[in-house]
């Protein structure tokens, strides 16, 4: 397990150089985007003099490096705040997010994964299969827009974006997920409101993982049930549902909890379009919009916390491994 650590704090580490090399080459000028085309060679320079940007490279990553062991990635040029006080305020909007989209997710995906392998090769394993192959194939940007058509203009069910309504006043911040901290402090109306507002965009990330996920679970499922000691199971005379869930899943479930985790983090770093189309105050649209102001130390940020995100995932469904099957061993 220490290896483990020592291992993912070598890969932050290249990360963080890799990310800083990548923003330096990007063939534009940061002061102009900072100042804009107007400004004058006076602040051009002053302003290259106060970031270091005339400094050698080695010189600039070892100042960077220094600032971020002291929880410093420097301020934003779109925001004008510090880029960890913008983490803080946008990422647990991204994981609000992403949670529910999971859950949807491992809920509809691994139930339609297990009953296509039940009934393979039956008619529910071909509709499943078409299902999930839809879910895949379909583009986010146009399965955000429908929904939002239907939904919101022609139905008005759910709100088209945003977390909470204009008159809907926001929750005193505990983890800064609306919806979760409504509960906390038993706001019904806000957490009600939050919910409507997260329900459709949610779905529109759900969507591909649950085309993924019922494929992984039924391979995962298939591998198992025609297992030696699952037919001594059905020989017993044991219920299907005991085989299925106490033979079959226990020993499905790594491989499924492997996807599981890296969709989380695919989900949780890769909500871009989602969240400009539906209006969500995320890491994703955050991210997005210093890419285009060229604000290095805003994508400087968002690389760390996408480095963050998949490091821990890995992380954790390691340990979940060894609960999972106690045979497997992380090191």
């Amino acid at each position: 397990m220490a290896g483990r650590f020592v291992a993912s704090l070598v890969i932050l580490f290249g990360i963080t150089l890799i990310s800083f090399l990548l923003t330096r080459a990007v063939p534009a000028d940061p002061a102009v985007a900072a100042l804009g085309q107007q400004a004058t060679p006076e602040q051009l320079a002053n302003y290259r003099d106060l970031h270091g940007l005339d400094d050698p490279l080695v010189v600039q990553y070892v100042h960077y490096m220094q600032n971020l062991l002291h929880g410093d990635l420097g301020v934003s040029q779109q925001t004008h705040n510090p880029v960890m006080d913008d983490l803080r305020d946008f990422v647990p909007a991204t994981i609000e997010l992403a949670l529910l989209a999971m859950v949807m997710a491992t809920v509809v995906g691994v139930g339609f994964g297990v009953l296509a392998a039940l009934y393979r090769d039956r008619w529910p394993d071909h509709a499943l299969r078409v299902i999930s192959l839809s879910g895949i194939s379909v583009p986010v940007f146009w399965l955000a827009l429908v929904l939002l058509y239907l939904f919101f203009y022609v139905w008005g069910l759910l709100p088209g974006g945003g977390r909470l309504d204009p008159s809907v006043i926001p929750p005193d911040q505990i983890t800064g997920m609306y919806t979760l901290d409504a509960l906390l402090q038993g706001q019904w109306s806000v957490f009600v409101d939050a919910f409507k507002h997260i329900i459709l965009p949610s779905a529109v990330l759900a969507a591909a993982s649950i085309g993924l996920l019922t494929r992984y679970t039924r391979s995962a499922v298939l591998d198992v049930v025609d297992q030696d000691y699952v037919r001594a199971a059905r020989a017993q005379g044991l219920s299907e549902r005991t085989i299925v869930w106490s033979y079959v899943m226990r020993a499905a479930m790594p491989s499924v909890i492997t996807v599981i985790g890296l969709l989380f983090a695919s989900v949780l770093t890769g909500a871009v379009l989602v969240e400009n189309i539906f209006a969500w105050p995320g890491i994703g649209r955050y991210g997005y919009q210093a890419a285009t102001t060229l604000d290095l130390p805003a994508i400087m940020g968002v690389s760390i916390f996408v480095a963050l995100v998949y490091l821990v995932v890995n992380f954790v469904v390691d340990l979940l491994y060894g609960v999972l099957d106690p045979r497997i061993r992380v090191t």
